[in-house]
């Protein structure tokens, strides 16, 4: 884990109806001193939506060659590859080469939508792209979730997520801009 970084323990208790997938994870994530809580929280939805033993997250904030989180086989080929934010073009491009699939969450309030029209035309070529846009209002919401240590209920269902602590219910829908 990275120096200085900032620990949080999260029980995350998962019940995704599309998947038919119920099962609890527990995670210790890392939080880079430059990483917010949006992000680290962004990171968290992300493992929910995807949720899977062989499911990990990647080094961090400043690893060009691995990604937020991935998932690979017992052969080592990369099945998923998940980025969070904006990435780049060359990113994406070299991530869809090496992965079987790669889904980006893209947020950052109106700088997401900024990112996507004008990255769509030359990302709309990479057949194995996913792109999901998370509302604005959310990710701060979720943000405020983050705690040292955090239980979260997570409920998955047609493109919505619902996510609960101790204190508050967040509706999530996802809004699919590519795959």
């Amino acid at each position: 884990m990275a120096s200085n970084a900032t620990i949080y323990k999260a029980l995350l208790q998962i019940a995704d109806l599309d998947r038919q997938y119920f099962q609890d994870h527990t995670l210790t994530l890392a939080r880079h001193p430059s990483e917010t809580e949006e992000r680290l929280m962004v990171r968290v939805l992300a493992f929910a939506l995807h949720a899977d033993e062989a499911l990990l997250f990647g080094r961090g904030i400043g690893t060009e060659d691995e990604p937020a989180l991935w998932q690979r086989d017992d052969t080592g080929t990369i099945n998923l590859w998940i980025e969070i934010g904006q990435p780049d073009e060359k990113t994406l491009r070299q991530a869809c080469g090496r992965s079987k699939q790669v889904i980006v969450y893209a947020y950052g309030a109106r700088s997401a939508e900024v990112w996507w029209a004008n990255q769509h035309p030359s990302l709309d070529r990479l057949r194995n792209l996913s792109v999901t846009l998370l509302p604005m209002d959310s990710v701060p919401a979720l943000a405020e979730m983050a705690r040292p240590n955090m239980q979260l209920q997570w409920t998955i269902q047609d493109g919505h997520c619902w996510v609960a602590d101790e204190a508050q219910t967040l509706q999530i829908e996802l809004q699919r801009l590519k795959g």
